[in-house]
């Protein structure tokens, strides 16, 4: 007979009632079995019947750690900060990277990555913890490699990576609305002298040690410098806090400081580039200490793949006959011409396909950037409501590139930013233009950026972290896609989405090239002019970003063709039942992630997906 208190340790255990357990007085005690005892062995019971499931012990561990991390990780740069708004990272000071801070820093990231080495990752199966371990591990991996680069040593860049760039960047969202946030402003300002002359320390170490920057790149930095130093301060984006606060006494101390602290600080760094500073007249990184580790460490840690050089250049030069064979058959039909090399040097070069003004060319932007957003709910079943607005480059980066997206804020009170560069607009060609801004807006940075930064569910580091094999592939992935959605406004464009394209495959060429290969810049120069409708200026201008950045250039095509390859596996995989939205939804659910992490993603929803 079974006991009737078996009744109410089912009721218990089941529905997890734990008031049931007042009704022990009633229960008959079976064969063996003390009252004592069943009382214990009920009240065990219905306390793991109140407290439901147990949490993961492991999962915990991993989401601390993770948070850890990227809040050390914007506490270490908050110069960095500007382009993900990632909250709580200081606002009155930019990043020690002094030698023995960076040496500390090192070894948090080491503890760190020890730490998940630990746990075990078969007892995350199953659980979005699972896809946190992975995100920082590989994350933490990335940063540990890439430290051969000593990329602290030699850091002259007139890209992105450019401290001007990050701090500028920087102040031009630094808020300014309460008293608080203006006297952090202050102290902010205050602190560039203490961390241009860290630069120009760990400079003359890499001097000595034997890590050198470019002279091309040194040559360009110095021009942007100097421009800065010859701008008016109430003109300087360094007074953009001054500029946009509704304080007259802030404005005039904070004005105060760029011009007596800030100003001789510019100075001193420029003086010191252009009379003591001796760059390497070999573009490529693998001339410096372990130059060619550096650039297999840096493709892994920008694309996420283990990629050898020499397999990159082939992937490149592959690629790149793929793309002229398109851009050749719209020649033929829309231009009618076989000559693909004239007919580029007449997009770059002829009035009718270039821009009369800088308002000409922001309307043209816009006007794609306006289509897009509204195609993408056809494409889309995750379309966040996050604003965007489109401003041209500041002066001071006016040969740096052709556009920069940086994200808003979670709680929309900041929205993205989408740059464009706008200089010598007679001299800018329409072709590539809107392939650019679907890349940077809608359906390629803007949206992807903003669903997992809306996205309170995703981890903060993969809200807040990216990793460019992912992010850019995405991007470039983007542009390819908006032809298919049907919104490039003529042939121009779309022979410019392929010349985008070219664009990246070269840099698959190129970048190997000069970094391993023994390419000259002119060389990257001829080969970039020779296979895409880009401006000389432009092409010169993203060689040396190239060679301030090793590998980062190979993580867009790289990205695109893997989400293209994926693509395709789960059209194959599920046929009738493969739908485009689905698809694109799933790609973007948790963040930038490592393209390993994507195909273990996508490989689960084929798997997972019904059968209609």
């Amino acid at each position: 007979m079974v006991p009737a208190c078996a009744v109410i340790i089912a009721d218990a255990v089941i529905l997890g009632r734990c008031v049931l357990l007042w009704r022990l007085d009633f229960c008959r005690t079976g064969a063996g079995v003390t009252r004592n005892k069943l009382i214990l062995i009920i009240f065990m019971l219905g306390l793991a019947a109140c407290d439901g499931p147990r949490p993961n012990p492991n999962a915990a561990r991993v989401n601390a750690i993770a948070t850890e991390f990227v809040d050390g990780y914007y506490k270490q740069f908050p110069e960095e900060v500007y382009e993900v708004g990632y909250p709580g990272a200081p606002l009155d000071r930019f990043g020690d990277h002094s030698l023995e801070r960076l040496a500390a820093w090192g070894d948090q990231v080491d503890g760190w990555a020890a730490a998940l080495e630990k746990i075990d990752l078969d007892s995350l199966t199953g659980t979005p913890s699972a896809i946190t371990y992975a995100f920082a591990r590989d994350r933490l991996q990335a940063l540990i490699d890439r430290r051969v680069c000593r990329m602290e040593l030699w850091n002259v860049s007139p890209t992105w990576t450019g401290w001007q760039s990050l701090i500028i960047a920087t102040l031009t969202v630094q808020p300014v609305e309460t008293q608080e946030q203006r006297d952090a402003a202050i102290r902010r300002a205050a602190d560039i002298p203490r961390f241009l002359g860290t630069e120009v320390s760990n400079l003359r170490r890499g001097q000595i040690q034997g890590y050198l920057a470019p002279s091309g790149n040194v040559a360009a930095v110095i021009e942007q410098i100097s421009t800065l130093i010859d701008t008016e301060i109430g003109d300087s984006p360094f007074s953009s806090p001054a500029a946009r606060a509704d304080d007259e006494s802030f404005a005039s101390q904070y004005r105060a400081i760029v011009e007596s602290k800030v100003i001789p600080a510019l100075i001193a760094y420029r003086d010191y580039l252009a009379n003591d500073y001796v760059g390497r007249d070999i573009v490529g990184v693998g001339v410096n200490p372990d130059g060619d580790a550096c650039y297999v460490a840096s493709v892994r840690y920008w694309s996420s793949l283990a990629m050898s050089p020499e397999d990159i250049h082939r992937a490149g030069l592959s690629e790149m006959a793929r793309i002229q064979s398109e851009m050749l058959e719209i020649a033929r039909e829309s231009f009618g011409t076989d000559d693909l090399k004239a007919l580029l040097e007449q997009l770059r070069t002829q009035t009718r396909y270039t821009f009369a003004s800088e308002q000409a060319l922001l309307d043209y932007v816009s006007s794609a950037v306006g289509r897009a957003e509204i195609a993408v709910h056809d494409w889309f079943g995750n379309v966040p409501d996050a604003k965007l607005v489109i401003l041209p480059s500041p002066a001071y980066k006016k040969s740096s590139g052709s556009g920069f997206y940086s994200a808003g804020l979670a709680d929309g009170s900041r929205p993205g930013t989408y740059e464009v560069g706008t200089y010598d607009p007679q001299g800018i060609s329409q072709a590539g233009q809107e392939a650019t801004a679907f890349h940077e807006s809608w359906p390629g940075h803007h949206l992807q950026i903003s669903i997992a930064l809306f996205n309170d569910a995703l981890h903060p580091i993969q809200r807040y972290m990216h990793i460019s094999g992912m992010s850019e592939g995405w991007a470039l992935y983007a542009e390819r896609l908006a032809d298919e959605m049907g919104i490039y406004s003529d042939d121009v464009a779309r022979i410019g989405m392929l010349s985008n394209e070219a664009y990246r495959a070269a840099r698959l060429v190129v970048d190997p090239g000069m970094h391993v290969m023994g390419w000259t810049r002119q060389q990257a120069i001829d080969y970039m002019l020779e296979n895409t409708a880009e401006s000389l200026s432009a092409i010169s201008a993203q060689v040396d970003r190239y060679a301030a950045v090793p590998g980062q250039a190979t993580s867009y095509l790289l990205g695109s063709l893997e989400i293209q390859r994926l693509r395709r596996v789960a059209e194959e995989a599920l046929g009738e039942n493969f739908d485009i939205r689905e698809f694109h939804d799933r790609v973007l659910a948790d963040g930038s992630v490592a393209l390993p992490m994507l195909r273990r993603n996508i490989a689960a929803w084929i798997a997972t997906t019904p059968v209609r």
